[in-house]
């Protein structure tokens, strides 16, 4: 098992990688950890990180379209909010209580 502080680095760097700017990169953080890891905690965290992200981009191509009759709009602007407040509050989680999994509330689970 890896050492708490090397948990709690990769644990946050999966919540994290929504921060950066490239689609690829914050994806591809996660899925990178997910692999490199043999650390269960630190697993969870990247399988919940990359799930949050599938959702944030399926809800941006609904919202999106939805855009075109304009009630998408209030969405996207709630869906900016929420992508940048909900990481934050993982982070802070998973690095005050580094063996307990983040889950985040209200996505569908796809991996």
């Amino acid at each position: 098992m890896e050492d708490l502080d090397q948990r709690k680095l990769l644990s946050a760097l999966s919540h994290g990688a929504i921060f950066f700017s490239s689609l690829i990169v914050s994806i591809g953080i996660p899925i990178a950890i997910l692999y490199i890891s043999n650390d269960p905690i630190v697993k969870e965290n990247a399988k919940e990180s990359l799930n949050f992200h599938i959702n944030l981009y399926i809800y941006a191509v609904i919202f999106g379209l939805l855009s075109i009759i304009l009630i998408g709009i209030p969405f996207l602007i709630g869906l900016l909010i929420i992508s940048f407040i909900m990481p934050i509050i993982a982070i802070v989680r998973v690095l005050s209580q580094p063996n307990i999994p983040y889950r985040y509330p209200f996505i569908f689970r796809l991996i």
